[in-house]
């Protein structure tokens, strides 16, 4: 991946993680177990994604993700994956700031359905 040796580590700790969640359902069998276990991976997976944008955003870029969430959850998550991508293949050199992050959502946000109505 990166030379980042948080993100190696994010990583072994999540295949880690995996592992340990895939053993168990292979032990159990049980539905409920597997159901349990796919849970506690899932949490894992968004806890791992927090960290990752903590470290990469400023305060004011998280306060602009995080009133993008409240608006348009869907958006939101799309922003998330992208920098988290980012993150991960080792493309963000700095820390992302407030114009940055409006830069980044006007790139990502769908064109606008708008229309000019001309009177005459």
């Amino acid at each position: 991946m990166s030379g980042n040796p948080d993100d190696d580590r994010l990583e072994k700790l999540r295949e880690q993680k995996m592992q340990e969640l895939q053993d168990q359902a292979g032990q159990g069998g049980n539905a409920q177990e597997q159901a349990e276990a796919q849970k506690q991976a899932q949490e894992q997976a968004e806890a791992q994604k927090q960290a990752l944008l903590k470290q990469h955003l400023t305060d004011g870029a998280r306060q602009r993700l995080n009133a993008v969430q409240m608006s348009k959850p869907e958006f939101a998550e799309q922003v998330e994956r992208q920098i988290v991508a980012l993150a991960q293949s080792g493309r963000l050199q700095d820390r992302i700031d407030e114009d940055q992050m409006k830069d980044l959502l006007s790139e990502l946000k769908p064109d606008s359905k708008s229309f000019n109505i001309r009177r005459r």
